[in-house]
């Protein structure tokens, strides 16, 4: 346990210059509540209690679908709950999904700077049980939605909440699946008797914040106990490749990080055949 928090300590200093995501502004596109055709987009806020902060997290699903539906938790970038998760969770109800966009933070809190936003998230990697126990408040408050399937729960996450999750899961997160996208490999250690998600790894083959080595550790240790993943990695694919505003982000704080088209659709559709397996299969 020793030999971890030092490993750790490294790991939380190096971090709060390395994990950069990026907002997505809201577009027509995207917009909450649009009405496509066929799809009646529907949106709440919930509040729930997570440890000693407030979640106002951000729930959506297609009212026009009846019955039950699998359930996805979706992790934000360390920016906090901005409108780019909220857009993908809505994406995920256009799919027929019930999409939570998680407030992990607590209280709304939100970051517009790198330096600000490491200092905010450093802490969930630094005590993974303090994130399990936010998860896992955010998970039983979706179950209580008369939409929700509650034998069918996944979790997707960005950079820092893809991240978050694989922590997460190596100790014991109760999902099915996981999906992390452009997030960090190693923290948690790996354990055989704790990880019960399927997990699909997203990464960008040129992201200069999880090198090689990164990846080599990351999938010896899930070999290591036969665990059920899938990595994949898309050429040309810098750090927070899936979002559409990371160049502009980039370019204004200097960091490394670019939006890639190709390797954005080409992630997502990944994520599509990983739940249509996942669920299916239960």
């Amino acid at each position: 346990m020793k030999l971890y928090k030092s490993a750790c300590a490294f790991f939380f200093a190096s971090v709060f210059f390395l994990h950069s995501c990026n907002e997505q502004p809201e577009t027509e596109q995207n917009k909450a509540g649009e009405k496509k055709e066929g799809f009646s987009i529907k949106e709440e806020t919930v509040n729930f209690s997570m440890d000693s902060v407030t979640s106002t997290s951000y729930v959506v699903y297609d009212e026009n679908k009846t019955g039950i539906r699998p359930v996805v938790l979706v992790l934000p970038e360390w920016w906090g709950l901005v409108d780019y998760p909220k857009s993908r969770a809505r994406q995920l109800a256009e799919l027929g999904y019930l999409a939570m966009a998680v407030d992990i933070i607590g209280n709304g809190k939100t970051a517009d700077n790198p330096e600000a936003a490491g200092t905010m998230t450093m802490p969930f990697y630094a005590d993974a049980q303090m994130t399990l126990r936010r998860l896992n408040a955010a998970i039983a408050k979706i179950k209580t939605m008369p939409q929700a399937d509650t034998s069918k729960v996944a979790a997707i996450g960005y950079c820092f909440g893809g991240g978050i999750l694989l922590n997460t899961s190596r100790i014991g997160l109760d999902v099915d699946g996981v999906v992390s996208f452009h997030g960090s490999l190693n923290g948690t250690p790996v354990n055989k008797d704790l990880l019960k998600a399927k997990i699909l790894v997203c990464h960008g083959a040129a992201d200069s914040f999880v090198p090689e080595q990164d990846v080599v550790a990351f999938r010896k240790s899930m070999d290591s106990i036969n665990a059920n993943y899938v990595f994949k990695s898309y050429p040309y694919a810098t750090h927070a490749f899936t979002n559409p505003a990371a160049t502009e982000t980039g370019k204004k704080f200097n960091l490394p990080i670019a939006y890639n088209a190709a390797a954005d659709t080409a992630s997502w559709n990944d994520m599509k055949v990983f739940f249509d397996n996942l669920f299916t299969s239960k």
